[in-house]
């Protein structure tokens, strides 16, 4: 059976503080991301997650005015938040990033990292509102989109979870994770095996170290005879037993 989605590690990267709002930029540069581990969806400050190809450089129009910048006292506050989760404490980073979403609502990166808090508690609820609240303060960050349609797919939302890790990939047509998610969705909760291949093996395209996993899955596929509807039926109303 399938894996869970490829997402954003509930650590909290350092990477995400040079993603704290839509377009601003930071009083002081944020410290250097570490080495994204094979399951992490993205671990860079740019739109394109370092796991995978760097998407095509986009010019600006010169006219494009500078974005603002983050004040100091903000991003020490999302700092401390992290440092709380990262240590555990997890009532109480909640609690922070709900008092800077609440001052800073421009800010997409608040309402990302409290969605993540809230859905590694089972609040899918909750974690769907913040996500959507991110993906609309940013709209360019494909990152976000991809954790929307996590939250969508665990509420059992599938067409709003492909519409989201679509979008991811419009933004950032290179974002192997969010391309997995999409083949995992059409595999096991859409019952669409011939888009599932397609987007393995697309994945597997952006994957230069390889997945054995998913190579096995797309095996599978080439394999597997097309199944009853009743059958998807029942593996959609089972969850599809994701691990976690």
């Amino acid at each position: 059976m399938r894996s869970a989605e490829r997402c954003l590690p509930l650590a909290l990267m350092p990477a995400l503080v040079a993603m704290l709002g839509a377009c601003a930029t930071l009083d002081a540069p944020a410290p250097p991301a570490p080495a994204a581990p094979a399951v992490v969806a993205a671990a860079a400050p740019a739109p394109a997650p370092a796991s995978a190809p760097a998407a095509a450089p986009v010019s600006t129009p010169p006219t494009t005015p500078p974005p603002p910048r983050v004040p100091a006292a903000v991003q020490a506050q999302f700092e401390q938040a992290l440092q709380a989760q990262r240590a555990g404490r997890s009532d109480e980073a909640e609690r922070a990033l709900r008092v800077l979403a609440l001052a800073h609502p421009e800010l997409g990166g608040v309402h990302a990292n409290l969605g993540l808090i809230l859905r590694k508690a089972g609040r899918t609820e909750e974690a769907v509102a913040a996500l959507e609240r991110a993906v609309q303060a940013s709209p360019e960050q494909p990152l976000y989109f991809n954790e929307l349609g996590i939250a969508y797919r665990i509420g059992g939302q599938f067409a709003k979870a492909r519409e989201a890790y679509e979008r991811a990939l419009e933004l950032d047509a290179g974002y192997a994770a969010a391309t997995l998610n999409l083949g995992i969705l059409y595999d096991l909760y859409l019952g669409d095996g011939a888009k599932a291949l397609e987007l393995y093996d697309r994945y597997l395209a952006l994957a230069p170290a390889g997945d054995a996993a998913v190579t096995k899955w797309a095996a599978d596929l080439r394999q597997r005879k097309p199944a009853p509807q009743s059958a998807i039926n029942v593996q959609v109303a089972k969850g599809g037993k994701e691990t976690p």
